[in-house]
């Protein structure tokens, strides 16, 4: 690509970045812009395995630490907040500006922007506002969006209900976010390689912290380097997971039907909700308050004027990043089928707590990735 298209592109961006922005800031948003530079660390153990292997990395001359360039803003945004009087209170930030992350053919650097709100505790209106403002200003910016939503609390209801192991829980949470099927979920801890399996037949009987001593010692003696970003340590965590999951009794009869029939269910968001009241009566699950939330918000969002039949959910849907505990959504232009969404975002309580504030804090936010709008509308 020749140096006057790319300007005129950036061009392109950061004017549609410029109409988004307005729309915010008109709502009550603060402008706000963290530091481009971050200890890599934190979206390392926070961002989930899609992260690994993407950032831009170096290392502080005088300490020694490695940071990285902001693949996005919502962990910087959130740092920003936590340290700021307002950590604790309601407050509501909106961003214009680069991130960086190596995505192929995309390139590593691209503009963004979005609106981070915090404090609020009446979740199921502030999900509606944050989803109808980035849907409306996405529009404003480049061209109507192609939505799709999902409910990370919803799914973890569910999975408390069916009484499932936390391990289970989070290679299933993993594995939807990864795309894979239910079928290769469970059925995955069956397939490790003969001689890994004698590796994991080992550790199955070993105490934790001598297990995972034990497969760092390995590592170390066969001078394996960290791959992907990960550690030794989170190496071994990995093998440790797997052989946690050999030891525990296979998902299936009526607890497998039910993790089916849940994931089937997709399209208009108001009679998704009547078919998981069936499902759950008919299964004998209480997924009472998650639902009732999940049909406020849907009230929610409808009296923004977002015509929510237009809005596809699907109980499959699991953003690929680790810290999104509720309402979860992403956005696509709909002439290119398969594209990357330009929109993306969700629910994070449990962010300020991981980043070190005491408890949870009420957490949600989206970003538009400006390049990714619709081409004919700018």
């Amino acid at each position: 690509m020749n140096v006057t298209l790319l300007d005129a592109m950036n061009s392109i961006a950061h004017g549609a970045g410029e109409r988004a922005l307005e729309r915010f800031l008109a709502s009550g948003f603060r402008r706000i812009e963290p530091g481009v530079l971050h200890p890599a660390a934190i979206f390392l153990e926070l961002s989930g395995e899609e992260i690994r292997g993407r950032l831009f990395q170096t290392v502080s001359p005088t300490t020694g630490e490695e940071l990285c360039l902001r693949p996005e803003y919502t962990i910087p945004v959130c740092r920003a907040y936590l340290a700021s009087d307002k950590a604790g209170a309601v407050a509501e930030y909106a961003y214009l500006g680069p991130v960086f992350r190596a995505q192929g053919e995309e390139g590593g650097e691209r503009a963004q922007t979005g609106l981070e709100s915090f404090g609020r505790k009446d979740a199921e209106a502030a999900d509606a506002e944050i989803f109808s403002l980035a849907m409306e200003a996405a529009a404003a910016a480049g061209g109507r969006l192609s939505a799709r939503v999902g409910d990370a609390a919803l799914f973890d209801a569910l999975l408390a209900a069916l009484a499932l192991p936390e391990i289970w829980r989070r290679r299933l949470r993993r594995g939807l976010a990864q795309g894979r099927d239910l079928d290769a979920i469970l059925d995955a801890r069956f397939r490790s390689p003969l001689a890994q399996a004698g590796v994991l037949a080992a550790l199955e009987s070993a105490d934790h912290d001598g297990a995972r001593a034990l497969v760092e010692d390995l590592l170390a003696i066969a001078g394996i380097e960290p791959v992907g970003g990960r550690s030794a340590s989170e190496i071994a965590d990995r093998f440790l997971e797997q052989a946690a999951l050999r030891s525990q009794d296979e998902i299936g009869g009526e607890k497998r039907r039910a993790l089916e029939a849940y994931l089937a269910v997709s399209g208009d968001p108001d009679v998704a909700a009547a078919k998981l009241r069936e499902l759950a009566k008919a299964a004998g699950l209480d997924l009472g308050a998650a639902l009732d939330a999940f049909e406020r918000r849907n009230g929610f969002i409808a009296a923004r004027g977002v015509a929510i039949e237009e809005t596809r959910f699907s109980a499959a849907f699991v953003r690929d990043f680790d810290y999104y505990t509720g309402f979860v959504f992403e956005a696509h232009d709909p002439s290119r089928p398969g594209a990357k969404p330009a929109l993306a975002g969700g629910r994070y309580d449990g962010l300020a707590r991981k980043l070190g504030a005491r408890g949870d804090i009420p957490a949600v936010g989206a970003a538009i990735t400006l390049d990714r709008l619709p081409m004919g509308a700018r």
